[in-house]
């Protein structure tokens, strides 16, 4: 017995038919590839515009204002003695910044290197990497607290 077909029925769509051509209220059928190009050129451009590009104002990107403030709240200042990077990056993550630990880190021995900065924002005590390449050691080698730079940079934070 041969199978049956749905039929076109009182302008339904039934099985089998295409429905490319027409609208559904305000959902428009499209490519997939073209949807995907768009949708991620414009999540591309918020992530570079957002996060990837340092602010015109200070020079800094969000995560690294996410470890000076953390750093200012947990009393880092430049004449106190060092505390672990572990213990630093721990308090951003767990209050600013939940992304990955290494994302953290890396940006913190960034702001400690004289190399990478002309004034390091971070003072710090261990193996924060060379010039020559050289990786900087765990974070749990690592010690760390603001300089005097870069607790100037937040010495109005509690103005309004």
């Amino acid at each position: 017995m041969p199978k049956k077909i749905p039929q076109k029925q009182n302008n339904k769509i039934e099985h089998g038919e295409k429905q490319s051509s027409r609208a559904i209220g305000n959902i428009r059928p499209r490519e997939i590839v073209a949807e995907m190009k768009d949708s991620y050129l414009d999540y591309a451009m918020s992530v570079i515009v957002s996060r990837a590009l340092p602010d015109v104002r200070d020079g800094l990107k969000p995560v690294h204002r996410r470890i000076l403030y953390a750093m200012y709240e947990d009393g880092l200042r430049h004449n106190v003695k060092f505390r672990k990077s572990a213990t630093v990056v721990g308090a951003c993550l767990g209050k600013y910044h939940p992304h990955g630990d290494t994302a953290v880190y890396d940006s913190l021995v960034r702001m400690a290197q004289d190399f990478s900065l002309r004034y390091p924002l971070v003072q710090g005590q261990g193996n924060f990497g060379s010039q020559d390449g050289d990786s900087q050691a765990a974070m749990r080698y690592t010690e760390c607290r603001l300089s005097k730079i870069g607790e100037e940079t937040l010495k109005d934070i509690e103005k309004n």
